[in-house]
């Protein structure tokens, strides 16, 4: 990579962090001492607005660099990434968004708790959520370093691990200053730039093939070392019974993960109505949409122009695969047009992580501090002294995230969101679910429903291929893996749900009926919502 590349993509880098440090220490003059400003942004945001910011924070490095990655080197089984994260929406429109902005406050646990017993059901459900944001961070903290490692020569690990670093101090600037009200404006911000650089490079890839798919699709097969294979299902999860039903367990995660990410969730408490909550994913997902289908566009357009063995050389896991496009189709290395792309591209990639990260230690430190630590001091806990510990948990996660992406940096992307779409399928949708449709659910129930998700998918990612026994888990050199699948979403959803029924009909306690009247009401017509 030539100096002008780095030197442009560190100034473009330097102006976007410039420009939403100003937004943060805007917003951090402005009094958001209370709980419901520094989690909720005061409920003031519109249907349009939150819209963008909810897709600024499902569009994420794993999307923009991890998805195109695996569709350069997979094809047609990449591609079913962009599908399930897609179809995902469908289900947080229709069974979610209206109904979690009616029941609760700030956190997923607001909605259990309204009809169980309080203490039990927050600290497992707040547990669930900082283990799911931990994950989806550690892939956020991965798709930097392999962006600024790119950038600088693809060789310097220092600069990798560096930038992981730098990502987790800004995300514990952005989160402790500015709340959620600084972190939505990112989120907006940087879904524009994602949604123009996107199209940009889709327009340029299009344009190239003279707007012929056909021409675009074969010429990324022949180029891809595998042939007519590339374009047909099996190539990455076709080899045998386990890639075939690890296939299933990926789709089972994608699907139905997003209904549970806790900073999806947090989104719906922004605006002021349920109305609104429902017009902002309608909002959201004509951006997610289009965005994840021009996701497929760019990955076989890197296939096609520089061919998947030149993206797997530069990167293993395919996550450079989309700056390495910008640079073919701005004119090639060397060139004015291909530094620029590639500069700008760089950028909105690393602007597309800084805010995301920024969304998820939001909604994990305000589990931490709305569900854990109010519930274990609840007699003590004030408003003031829940937003003090949400600052300090953001701290503390983002010395988690960090560590873990130094540990989990040559991974995909895209594949360790797929983990914790599975961990959030398996601990939190059960309850959720429950919660707002079982009439006879009750806090036994729904306190085994987040442990038998969470603990059996947690436990089977250790000991699946991921962590050892293959060259590209996080332990090469040892092999203690017993679990086949690399995602264990087959097995530890369908457990969540047993776990939550189990509980539920072996508990003493008596399912209270009124309180779920109650929460049916409010749920379905908003009378009562905070």
């Amino acid at each position: 990579m030539t100096r002008d590349h780095q030197t442009l993509a560190l100034v473009l880098f330097s102006v976007f962090i410039a420009v939403t440090l100003g937004i943060t220490t805007w917003v951090s003059r402005k009094r958001h001492g209370s709980a419901e400003e520094f989690y909720a942004g005061g409920r003031l945001f519109s249907p349009l607005e939150n819209g963008f910011a909810i897709a600024g924070d499902y569009m994420s490095a794993a999307s923009f660099l991890g998805i195109s990655g695996l569709i350069a080197l997979y094809g047609y089984d990449g591609m079913l990434y962009s599908v399930g994260f897609l179809v995902a929406w469908l289900v947080v429109l229709l069974l979610v968004a209206e109904l979690v902005r009616n029941c609760g406050r700030f956190t997923l646990a607001d909605v259990v708790a309204a009809r169980m017993a309080e203490r039990p059901v927050r600290i497992a459900a707040g547990t669930s959520s900082v283990a799911v944001s931990v994950l989806y961070l550690v892939a956020q903290m991965v798709g930097a370093g392999s962006l600024v490692a790119l950038l600088l020569g693809g060789s310097s690990e220092a600069a990798r691990s560096w930038t992981v670093i730098g990502v987790g101090a800004l995300m514990v600037i952005y989160v402790s200053l500015g709340g959620m009200r600084a972190t939505t404006w990112i989120q907006i911000v940087k879904a524009v730039l994602l949604m123009a650089g996107t199209i940009a490079l889709t327009v340029l890839v299009l344009l190239r093939f003279h707007g012929d798919v056909n021409s675009l699709l074969s010429t990324a097969a022949e180029r891809s070392g595998h042939g007519a294979d590339f374009l047909a299902p099996g190539l990455r999860y076709g080899g045998d019974w386990t890639s075939r039903v690890d296939f299933i367990s990926l789709g089972l995660a994608l699907v139905l993960g997003t209904a549970g990410l806790p900073h999806i969730l947090s989104r719906f408490y922004t605006v002021p109505t349920a109305r609104a909550a429902r017009r902002s994913v309608v909002w959201s997902i004509g951006l997610i949409g289009s965005f994840y289908l021009m996701t497929i566009v760019l990955g076989f357009g890197a296939a096609a122009l520089i061919g998947s063995d030149a993206v797997r050389a530069s990167n293993a896991s395919g996550n450079t695969a989309v700056p390495l496009l910008a640079l073919d189709l701005g004119g090639g290395s060397g060139s004015t047009g291909g530094t620029v792309l590639f500069a700008v591209v760089a950028a909105v990639a690393f602007a597309t992580i800084l805010a995301v990260v920024a969304g998820i230690t939001l909604a994990s430190s305000t589990s931490v501090a709305h569900d854990l630590y109010a519930s274990l001091r609840r007699r003590h806990a004030k408003q003031y002294s829940e937003v003090t510990v949400a600052r300090v948990a953001a701290a503390g996660i983002g010395a988690a995230a960090i560590g873990l992406g130094l540990l989990a940096r040559d991974l995909n992307v895209a594949f360790l969101v797929g983990l914790a779409f599975a961990v959030a399928a398996s601990a939190n949708l059960p309850v959720l679910l429950y919660s707002l449709f079982w009439r006879k659910f009750t806090t036994r129930g729904a306190v085994w429903s987040v442990y038998g998700g969470l603990i059996p998918a947690v436990l089977l990612v250790v000991v699946s291929p991921v962590v050892s026994g293959s060259p590209e888990s996080l332990f090469p050199g040892v092999d203690f893996h017993l679990f086949p699948l690399q995602n264990p979403g087959v097995v530890s959803i369908p457990l969540g749900f047993l776990a939550g029924w189990l509980g539920t009909v072996t508990s003493t306690e008596p399912p209270d009926e009124a309180r779920h009247a109650e929460t049916e009401v409010r749920a379905l017509t908003g009378a009562g919502a905070v």
